[in-house]
């Protein structure tokens, strides 16, 4: 007779947490098809090699799921390295690693203000932006790309570098609590990130920053004049002022 237990369903909670993390992950990287193939190759060889008990299918599809691990290790490394970094920030690793930071009594929140205000401004004046936020993830790799200094965030010092004849207008300004690290910084640009013709470098580089740091992006489009914020792998479209507040005081995303 078969026993169902506590541990029987805290076990599938588990594989189905798994599971719908790993089917948003492949979504918003634009591998939504391979997961489902994935899933189905799992599927088969569960029914024929333990439900049906079929000794020659599961023998070759024993050998296809134990090749096929190395070989989605290799494919989806990039995947599985923002996985590992998502947890780390998300469990009590992030929870410990608190108990030995230096706190102070500077409001980190004083940014947020200045920081509107230069983007409503550069959204009205089609200048084009783009501006990273460190959140919990060391951003040092991407300031060393750029040129760094250290200054309070202000709207005008904001407008000025990314002034059309600004010699770093082009790349992007990173933000370290209430400060200005860098400006003219590279980040990456994945190609392989579907989105729609409409959205420029700017968003594919932000959107792309946003899968593999958990940095907020704010997008200035020098086209349409429209912000964006990128965050979390995912892209939110022509916010407003108040919008783009929340979103720099940690608020959730609406889609």
């Amino acid at each position: 007779m078969l026993s169902f237990g506590i541990k029987d369903v805290i076990d599938i909670l588990l594989v189905a947490a798994l599971m719908y993390y790993t089917y948003k992950l492949m979504r918003s990287s634009g591998n939504l098809a391979i997961f489902g193939g994935v899933v189905s190759v799992i599927v088969v060889w569960l029914l024929t090699s333990r439900v049906l008990d079929m000794q020659l299918t599961g023998a070759i599809l024993d050998t296809v799921i134990n090749v096929g691990f190395f070989v989605l290790v290799v494919l989806f490394q990039n995947e599985i390295r923002n996985f590992l970094k998502d947890v780390g920030n998300k469990t009590g690793f992030k929870l410990f690693r608190n108990l030995f930071e230096h706190k102070t009594d500077k409001d980190d929140s004083e940014y947020i203000t200045p920081l509107t205000l230069a983007c409503i401004n550069m959204a009205k004046s089609r200048t084009g932006a783009l501006i990273v936020v460190q959140r919990d993830n060391n951003l040092s790799q991407y300031i060393r790309t750029g040129e760094v200094f250290r200054a309070e965030v202000n709207t005008r010092l904001i407008e000025s570098i990314f002034f059309k004849n600004s010699p770093l207008h082009d790349c992007a300004m990173i933000i370290v609590g209430n400060e200005i690290k860098a400006a003219g910084c590279t980040l990456p640009v994945d190609r392989n990130i579907v989105m729609s013709k409409n959205f420029g470098t700017r968003h594919r580089a932000g959107l792309t920053m946003s899968h593999e740091t958990d940095a907020l992006v704010i997008i200035v489009s020098e086209e349409s004049g429209k912000i964006s914020i990128a965050t979390n792998g995912e892209l939110i479209t022509n916010i407003s002022a108040d919008d783009l507040q929340q979103y720099l005081s940690g608020g959730e995303i609406r889609n």
